[in-house]
């Protein structure tokens, strides 16, 4: 008489593999960093979200208040200005930090002397802290005694002196300026790596080819590059929008009149001056899943270009 061999449940089989083989090894070893993951990042931001459905001022008990806080957002003229501004800010940031980028790296990458004095000193600003480099530039924007219009004047420009940071005109390009300035090394050093990866033999085809510089550049060098690019424009993106209060804080402080204010400077005047502080945390996520789609978007352009390749 045969005797068939008892079934053993599959999930029952599955966790008897995990606890006899590395699984279990793994678990533990992963456990800390999930605790401390889940304590600093994901309990914060439920908490945060709970607090964004409530009023509070920071001192009394919340009340409960649903969605009225992203409802008032639609509403709110300031904060609609300041996410043009901020939307301003991430286009020229973003286009001016790639291009400029990269024409720097393509600078960098050719054998000149000094050029290791140069590669340095690109970077010199990248290390500067956002309050220094906001300090720097408002003496250089300063429109008395500011470096920018002793510039003008030293080459017969005075007509074109501006007060760079009084004008609600051009306050917010002159922001701008000062943040392409400070991360056009950091740009610049990933797109110099990309670079250094390009096979040489590529380019002494296209000569052999009868491809000129240009012709190089927009068939084997930004082809080659791409990949870059769109890890620029991610780090970019990000850095425009949730990197830019201490620059413009340090600068303007907004003004004038709201025409620098960008979303983080205005949560935080909400939070901190108004007390406003589920008001200010329904305009951190608000800005959270602006940031979160575009990132996405950028990623899944990323993947279908990959694709295509």
């Amino acid at each position: 008489m045969s005797t068939r061999p008892q079934e053993v449940a599959p999930s029952a089989s599955r966790f008897a593999r995990f606890v006899s083989g590395d699984g279990a090894t793994a678990f533990v070893m992963i456990l800390p960093a999930a605790i401390l993951f889940g304590l600093f990042y994901l309990w914060p931001f439920g908490n945060g979200f709970w607090l964004s459905l409530h009023n509070w001022d920071g001192f009394s008990d919340p009340s409960w208040a649903g969605f009225s806080n992203y409802q008032r957002l639609a509403h709110d003229r300031i904060f609609l200005a300041a996410l043009r501004n901020n939307l301003i800010f991430v286009v020229a940031v973003v286009v001016l930090k790639n291009v400029l980028g990269l024409g720097l790296a393509l600078l960098l990458n050719r054998v000149v002397l000094g050029r290791t004095f140069f590669r340095a000193a690109a970077f010199v600003p990248v290390t500067m802290s956002f309050v220094a480099v906001g300090l720097l530039w408002s003496w250089i924007y300063n429109p008395v005694f500011g470096l920018l219009n002793g510039g003008l004047d030293l080459f017969g420009l005075g007509g074109l002196k501006q007060s760079w940071l009084g004008d609600a005109d051009i306050a917010l390009y002159s922001i701008i300026v000062v943040d392409v300035w400070k991360w056009l090394g950091f740009h610049a050093v990933i797109y110099l790596a990309g670079l250094q990866t390009i096979p040489a033999e590529l380019y002494e085809s296209a000569k052999m080819d009868g491809a000129g510089p240009v012709q190089r550049f927009w068939h084997v060098t930004l082809p080659m590059m791409m990949p870059i690019v769109f890890i620029n424009t991610i780090l970019g993106l990000s850095g425009a929008f949730v990197r830019n209060f201490d620059i413009v804080y340090v600068l303007t402080k907004g003004g004038p009149n709201h025409a620098t204010e960008v979303v983080l400077t205005y949560m935080m005047s909400k939070a901190f001056q108004d007390g406003a502080m589920s008001y200010a945390a329904a305009i951190g996520y608000v800005l959270f899943l602006i940031v979160g789609l575009a990132s996405v978007g950028l990623l899944a352009l990323m993947r279908r270009q990959r694709l295509e390749v």
